[in-house]
């Protein structure tokens, strides 16, 4: 709707210079010298101050388009100006023929402005226009004090004659490429307005179609009748409009540092945008360090009068205060986010703070020492379990299972979220440090009664303790020792309980650092798991190696120990069985007590391939051969009739790897 009612004003001007045009005998003619003088004069006045105010602009936006525009308004200002001079009984007694072609002359040169101006110059460009700036002022004002001459001195030349009693026939003709220059500038203009909205673009956008139309109406040549009043009118309307919208800007925006800024380039535009953000960072930067009147810093900078600098300084601190908001909620998510299995409880506190700090400023943290909680010299007892607040510090008690373990020490009173804010890291904290002494104390509780990976993959998910299984292909080690029987029947049980201790001492290192997993302690046996539950490439190999590694481990403890067995008395020796295959590994038990372990022929052979083997020595499977690849050395056993298999089974004494 405001489109349609935009077009209609500039469309009544055309209408009713056409219904003069067609209709003489109302084209009436008035003649009026002072009131013809006095327009020029104020127009004019008005049009440089216009042209003044934007050029001023363009030095200071270092514009080529601003400069460009107002080049528009001091060209069609001095050839106005001279118009007027030329008005009759002012210098000349009866006017001249400079008086009647000055306008469209002058219409004609800021038209080649304006269509320069509405055109999408490039960074050479521009820097081309604004190292030519002086030149062009000069020329133009050469240009236009040369016209004056020519045309006010009587006898000079052809333009100080008097003018023609009939129209000048070349002078309508002369006049087309301007008005289609003015034509083509509206819509460029109009375009960038599309682009870019702005009130400023759309009274630039009327004063050049209103330029256009008035260089229609001065084509008629009809001097001081109403169709030539009304393109005086017309050229008034479009640059009171333009300084009506700055008017309105300035009040509006009560500086008349950014009134022209819609009209720049797209680069400039750019720059001003990055001028603005570095100019806020750095009031954000002065109002984070307490600094007060920190847009007042740049007012000069960016020409603001108090009121803005104040709203300015007001929502810099908003900013501030938002931006430290969130730097402490993003404090508070890392925290949690540092409560890992197996993060100790110094280093958990060490990194936190660490972090914290970065947004709360100088925070402290002490954990209970001798039933006292202490910084420094400042002594804090909770009595009740509310927090403490000493000059600008606010201590808050950390609890673990309810119990004082230690205390947060925060910096308020910056903004009215500080309390909440601190009061919330510290919850935040008490439950971190609950929970790195929980995952401690599983972790030495778990990894002392199962496997390692075990014990990391129920802490890291407990669901996996659940019933079930899955069928997977693994590598079982079984493990006893040969001649525990007998061994017990001649030492004390303390004995026994030392040798065992000795033994599995010495062979779970050589299983875990191979990468398996102990399922099970039998008496003198045990069962490890390559491949399961974590998941092991080369398992079969890993196990061998575990295999060997134990052998020659319990053959030097056998050997240490040798000297203090009595007559008669032999030390046990380790046989292992090794066996590659498919088995079914999961948890299984009841709901009330269950384990992790393997079923499956694989498992049953690898127990089998341990009860044949020789003390000291590792039997494996043939699948197992199979996945070791060369640089092995076996003895084979040949194919053997095993417990509870009906099929044959090979069997290799597995002595080196390479």
């Amino acid at each position: 709707m405001r489109g349609v009612v935009w077009g209609i004003h500039l469309v009544l001007p055309l209408l009713g210079l056409w219904l003069l045009l067609a209709q003489p005998t109302i084209n009436i003619e008035w003649h009026h010298n002072p009131s013809h003088f006095w327009l020029i004069i104020v127009v004019a006045g008005i049009n440089v101050f216009l042209g003044l105010m934007i050029s001023e602009a363009s030095r200071r936006r270092q514009d080529a388009r601003l400069f460009l525009v107002s080049m528009v308004f001091l060209s069609s200002a001095g050839f106005f100006f001279m118009h007027g001079l030329a008005t009759p009984m002012i210098i000349l007694p009866i006017g001249s023929l400079g008086f009647d072609v000055g306008q469209q002359v002058g219409l004609s040169v800021a038209a080649v402005f304006a269509f320069t101006s509405a055109l999408p110059l490039g960074e050479q460009a521009a820097k081309t226009v604004l190292n030519a700036q002086h030149f062009i002022r000069g020329a133009l004002l050469g240009f236009m004090v040369l016209w004056g001459i020519a045309s006010l001195v009587p006898g000079l030349t052809a333009l100080s004659d008097p003018p023609p009693v009939t129209p000048v026939p070349w002078l309508a003709w002369a006049s087309i490429p301007g008005l289609l220059l003015y034509v083509a500038a509206t819509v460029m203009m109009f375009l960038l307005h599309r682009r870019r909205p702005s009130a400023m673009l759309i009274s630039l956008i009327t004063a050049y179609a209103l330029l256009a139309e008035s260089m229609v109406a001065g084509m008629s040549q009809l001097n001081w009748h109403l169709s030539w009043w009304e393109w005086h009118l017309l050229l008034t309307l479009a640059f009171v409009f333009v300084a009506y919208s700055a008017y309105l800007q300035f009040r509006r925006e009560g500086s008349s540092a950014g009134l022209f800024d819609s009209v720049t380039l797209a680069a400039t535009v750019a720059r001003i945008q990055r001028d603005y953000a570095e100019a806020l960072e750095e009031m954000v930067e002065h109002v984070r360090r307490g600094e007060p009147l920190a847009a007042t810093r740049l007012s000069g900078k960016f020409r603001l009068n108090e009121s803005q600098a104040a709203v300015l300084d007001r929502a810099g601190e908003a900013l501030a205060n938002e931006r430290e908001l969130s730097e402490r909620l993003a404090a508070l998510v890392a925290v949690s986010a540092q409560t890992r299995i197996g993060l100790p409880e110094d280093q958990l506190l060490t990194t936190s703070l660490e972090r914290v700090r970065q947004a709360y400023g100088d925070v402290k943290i002490a954990l209970v020492a001798d039933g006292k909680t202490q910084i420094g010299s400042r002594h804090y007892q909770f009595d009740d379990g509310n927090p403490i607040k000493r000059d600008q510090l606010l201590a808050f008690p950390l609890t673990v299972k309810g119990n004082l373990a230690g205390v947060l020490e925060v910096p308020v009173g910056r903004t009215n979220q500080d309390e909440a804010l601190a009061a919330t890291l510290a919850g935040q904290l008490s439950i971190s440090l609950e929970n790195a002494r929980l995952y401690s104390e599983l972790h030495t509780l778990f990894h002392q009664y199962m496997s390692p990976d075990v014990a990391h993959a129920l802490l890291a998910d407990p669901g996996q303790a659940a019933l079930g299984g899955e069928l997977k292909e693994l590598t079982a080690l079984f493990a006893d020792l040969k001649g525990f029987t007998t061994f017990s029947e001649k030492v004390t049980p303390g004995e026994i309980v030392e040798m065992l201790n000795r033994y599995h001492t010495a062979a779970v290192p050589c299983i875990l650092n191979n990468g398996g997993t102990i399922v099970q302690f039998v008496g003198d046996a045990l069962l490890a798991l390559f491949n399961a539950p974590a998941m092991q490439t080369g398992h079969a190999r890993a196990a061998c190696r575990a295999a060997l590694d134990m052998q020659q481990a319990a053959a030097e403890i056998a050997e240490e120990m040798a000297w203090r067995m009595e007559d008669g008395v032999e030390w046990p020796t380790f046989r292992v069985g090794v066996n590659t295959g498919p088995a079914l590994v999961g948890n299984i038990g009841s709901p009330e007590l269950r384990g992790f372990n393997a079923m499956g022929d694989a498992v049953n052979v690898a127990a089998r391939l341990q009860g044949i083997a020789e003390p000291g020595t590792v039997v494996i499977g043939e699948t197992t051969l199979k996945q070791l690849g060369p640089n092995v050395t076996v003895n084979p056993l040949g194919r053997l009739n095993l417990k509870g298999k009906e099929e044959l089974v090979a069997a290799y004494v597995l002595t080196e790897m390479g």
